[in-house]
C-alpha cells in the first residue's frame, strides 16, 4: 500500500475539496488517462486495487502512471467511545482528488485495450471518472503551448 514514508505532523485537519484540479489535469506520461468527475478522497487500498486491476488486464504490456499518492492521514476513534479525549488514532492514508485531476494514465497498449484497462480501474474507485485520450485534453485548450 501506499503511504509517505515519513511526515512533518502526524495527525491532520480534514480540509476542503472545493473547486477544480489546477495541478495535474494535463496527460504527462501516458496516451490515455482516468480523470475524476467529482471530489473524493480515494485511499490507498483503492488505489492499489484499481493499479492491480489495470495491469492484469493488458497482461504486463504497456505501462502505468499512478498520478495520485496518498500523503493525509485520517484519524477515527473506536466503536462506543464517548466524546472528548482527544484526536483519534491513525487508520489508513487518502489521496485528496479534486474534479478534473488525471489519477491514472497508460501508455503502450492499443487504444480498446487501454480504455478496458481504464474502465475496469474505474469500478475499484468511489468517484465518477471518464477516461480521456491526450488529444481530448490538449484539443480544449491550445493556447498555453
Amino acid at each position: 500500500m501506499l503511504m509517505p514514508k515519513r511526515v512533518k505532523r502526524r495527525k491532520q485537519f480534514r480540509g476542503t475539496m472545493t473547486g477544480k484540479a489546477m495541478r495535474g489535469n494535463k496527460i504527462s506520461n501516458g496516451e490515455f488517462g482516468l480523470v475524476a468527475v467529482e471530489p473524493a478522497w480515494i485511499k490507498s487500498n483503492q488505489i492499489e486495487a484499481a493499479r492491480i486491476a489495470m495491469t492484469r488486464y493488458i497482461k504486463r504490456g504497456g505501462k502505468v502512471w499512478i498520478k495520485i499518492f496518498p500523503d493525509k492521514p485520517v484519524t477515527t476513534k473506536p466503536a462506543e467511545t464517548r466524546m472528548g479525549s482527544g484526536k483519534g488514532s491513525l487508520e489508513y492514508w487518502v489521496a485528496v482528488v479534486k474534479p478534473g485531476r488525471v489519477m491514472f494514465e497508460i501508455a503502450g497498449v492499443a487504444e480498446e485495450t487501454a480504455r478496458e484497462a481504464l474502465r475496469l480501474a474505474m469500478h475499484k474507485l468511489p468517484v465518477k471518472c471518464k477516461i480521456v485520450s491526450r488529444a481530448d485534453l490538449e484539443g480544449g485548450d491550445n493556447s498555453e503551448n
